[in-house]
């Protein structure tokens, strides 16, 4: 044993350069070699895929993966090759490759030259991929992300349940399924449907200690999510979105605020997708928006945070997401938005679906709307849904734990509600024992006469949502039962009957009530006198302009335009941060001049003892937004300014516009490589110096008057823009 164990480590540095094995990696490795069924519950970042790999390369034959997506496939080929000298170590055979490709591959197979072979579920079950399979000597099967197999997973795919039939028919050989998330049923679920029943099982715990869970109610989310990202400058983020058109949008106002982010979703061509990825992992950007299609083998350990905008459909896919932080045991924040709405934004997207397939996917989200609400430990909650118990009382690593709730003992509700659930037995799910308990006499309710039980009503002081998180608390106790071949349904155990009986101290807290409709509005500084802006602050800064200007030598709307100096006057910025945010304030003139605005405002806010909005103004981006990048990435490619009208639909005083707009508020574009096909140099300057020296104001009709009629308006415009850019921004 003990020379086995010297081999396995001496391989384990030589295939991969490790010393040592994480957790149960040895153990998985062994019970595989031993050739016995093998079954692995392992956290995102554990090293699944080592498990495999390295039996691979020590027994005999090919081992056959199963994976689900192209990508992850490529990516861990890839990665094998560079453990070997031999290129034809690790292949894949999937529709990505064309015929000669894949004689290659089959070839180097026959030649005993290949130790690990990847299959798509899709790709697996093709007859000739078959009929070749059955030639070669498999050394095991191994199914990744096995989960895909379970109707009950958060990631379903119907071919994944056609992987036993395929594997009787090419030939036995031992069988090693993995997975990142999977809860008592989903376990179950996949093993069933392997027919690996008497597999050995092993379960890595689903504790990341190192992540951060918060929940946040959904209001304004894009104006807290800048300001989360901003105070995290220069750390790797990933914001998750339910549509694609969300993610374009986000991504497009996180640039306009100066982030560096991109969008990644599954209607974007493969390479810009590629592209993309590629950025976020090379760190050329901080932020990748994106649809669950991005993060399925995302290799990045140092990913400080995830966002979810809006709130998975499950608490394995919330898992396996927020899982994608921290997996360098460094810091992780898993900032989740919720919002009811969001649920039944999910909940109608199920219209449609098969009815099993609707009432499966309406529990999982009852369980995520149950974690987003509960003031309980989210790690105690998250672990409990994985069927593992969290010991600690305050895990002091989620919102719950760091800013508990009031608490309150509820040992006379929970033992009521004990009570309810004996009497109405082991055929119902929490929303009905909720409805007996509170005297709301539903369809179902009524129907098994539980309205006429003498417990009906007994907890009507309290409403469903109070009464959801005592059975909650009983789950977790260990009081109630959830059944694994029943999902949903709950019933009293023993302890619980013993707890009817003898009550202990049970405390809980108030839940969250994240009820839209009665939130406060956050309160907005009074404002002068019930106009647009404080008047003596204003009249302040425009004194300071006009000096500010003297001493530049330039007029004074290049400083800043009026528009700017109300806006200062209404949100009070007092530091070059938040003077970014204010409208036609950009990072560059924020930095060139607002040093001295800022100091005023600071002294004026503190002598006046002005209590300042809450939230600084988030830049937000118009509906044109997709137009302003474009626009800003043509002009830096030098593209001609009829071209990129056209290309946008867009007539020429109209773009004119658009690029007036992007220069206003603060962005910086050499357009002299325009001008200079465009119009004489001696017109250029003429109109330049005008603005220099005479402009009282950035006025056109001023200065039309003024230059008179040999210069026309675009003309005019052109060169104010060129002006504006050179001198203000």
């Amino acid at each position: 044993m003990e020379q086995e164990q010297t081999i396995l480590h001496e391989k384990l540095k030589e295939y991969f350069g490790f010393t040592s094995f994480k957790g149960n990696q040895e153990a998985v490795i062994c019970n595989l070699l031993a050739g016995r069924d093998t079954f692995v519950l392992m956290p995102t970042g554990g090293g699944k895929s080592l498990c495999y790999q390295l039996p691979a390369m020590l027994m005999d034959g090919v081992a056959i993966i199963i994976s689900p997506l192209i990508a992850l496939m490529k990516n861990q080929v890839d990665a094998m090759r560079t453990f070997s000298t031999e290129s034809g170590i690790a292949h894949f055979l999937n529709s990505s490759l064309n015929k000669a490709a894949i004689n290659q591959v089959r070839q180097d197979v026959l030649d005993g030259k290949t130790k690990l072979l990847y299959f798509a579920p899709e790709s697996l079950t093709k007859e000739d991929n078959v009929a070749f399979l059955r030639k070669i000597k498999i050394s095991f099967y191994a199914i990744d992300e096995a989960h895909c197999i379970s109707e009950w997973g958060h990631d379903f795919r119907p071919e994944y349940r056609r992987i036993r039939p395929i594997i009787n028919d090419i030939g036995q050989a031992p069988l090693i399924a993995l997975t990142a998330t999977a809860t008592p049923k989903v376990q179950m679920d996949i093993q069933k449907n392997l027919g690996m029943s008497d597999a050995v099982v092993f379960k890595s715990s689903f504790n990341r200690s190192n992540l951060f869970y918060e929940i946040r109610p959904k209001h304004n989310a894009e104006h807290d999510i800048i300001r989360f990202i901003k105070q995290r400058a220069g750390k790797s983020g990933i914001i998750y979105c339910l549509s694609r058109k969300k993610v374009e949008e986000l991504a497009e106002l996180l640039v306009a605020n100066g982030i560096k982010a991109l969008a990644y979703h599954a209607g974007m061509d493969a390479q810009t997708r590629a592209n993309n990825q590629d950025d976020f992992l090379m760190e050329r950007v901080d932020v990748i928006v994106a649809t669950i299609a991005f993060g399925m083998g995302i290799d990045k350990p140092d990913v400080r945070y995830v966002i979810h905008y809006d709130i998975p459909k499950s608490l394995e896919g919330y898992y396996q997401e927020t899982g994608r932080a921290g997996r360098d045991g460094g810091e992780g924040h898993c900032l989740t938005f919720y919002s009811y709405k969001d649920i039944q934004k999910l909940e109608k997207f199920m219209q449609g679906k098969p009815l099993a397939e609707q009432e499966i996917g309406k529990l999982l989200l009852l369980e995520t709307v149950s974690y987003a609400e509960s003031s309980m430990c989210r790690r105690k909650t998250l672990l409990h849904y994985f069927g593992e118990e969290y010991g600690d009382g305050n895990c002091g690593c989620c919102d719950n734990c760091v800013n508990p709730k009031p608490k309150i003992d509820a040992r006379k509700e929970m033992q009521l509600a004990l009570r309810t659930l004996q009497a109405i037995g082991d055929k119902f799910k929490t929303d009905h024992l909720a409805a007996v308990l509170t005297g709301k006499t539903t369809a179902q309710v009524k129907s098994y006469g539980h309205n006429k039980l003498p417990l009906f009503g007994e907890g009507d002081e309290h409403d469903a949502k109070f009464w959801g998180a005592v059975i909650r608390h009983g789950l977790i106790m260990g009081l109630i039962d959830k059944s694994i071949e029943n999902y949903g349904l709950i019933s009293v155990n023993d302890k619980g009957l013993a707890f009817i009986e003898n009550p202990q101290p049970v405390t809980i807290t108030g839940d969250h009530n994240y009820d839209e409709e009665e939130r406060d509005e956050e309160a907005v500084a009074q404002i002068g006198k019930g106009g647009a802006a404080d008047e003596e602050l204003f009249a302040m800064l425009k004194d300071l302009r006009k000096k500010v200007a003297k001493k530049h030598d330039l007029p004074p709307f290049v400083i800043f335009q009026d528009p700017s100096l109300e806006d200062m006057s209404v949100h009070y910025p007092i530091t070059i941060e938040e003077m970014q945010n204010i409208s036609g304030v950009g990072a560059g003139k924020a930095k060139k001049f607002g040093e001295e605005f800022v100091k005023l405002i600071k002294a004026y806010v503190e002598e006046k003892d002005i209590v300042r909005p809450q939230d600084m103004v988030v830049k937000s981006v118009a509906n044109k937004a997709g137009n302003k990048i474009f626009i800003i990435q043509s002009i830096d490619r030098k593209m001609d300014f009829e071209d990129i009208a056209r290309a946008k639909n867009l007539d020429f005083d109209e773009l004119l516009t658009e690029i007036e707009g992007i220069v206003n508020s603060g962005t910086k574009l050499d357009i002299s490589y325009f001008l200079n096909s465009y119009m004489d140099d001696d017109k250029v300057e003429d109109i330049y110096l005008y603005f220099k020296e005479d402009a009282e104001s950035d006025s056109l009709d001023e200065a039309i008057e003024e230059l008179g009629s040999d210069y026309s308006e675009e003309e005019i415009r052109l060169v104010r823009i060129k002006f504006l850019c050179e001198v203000g921004n």
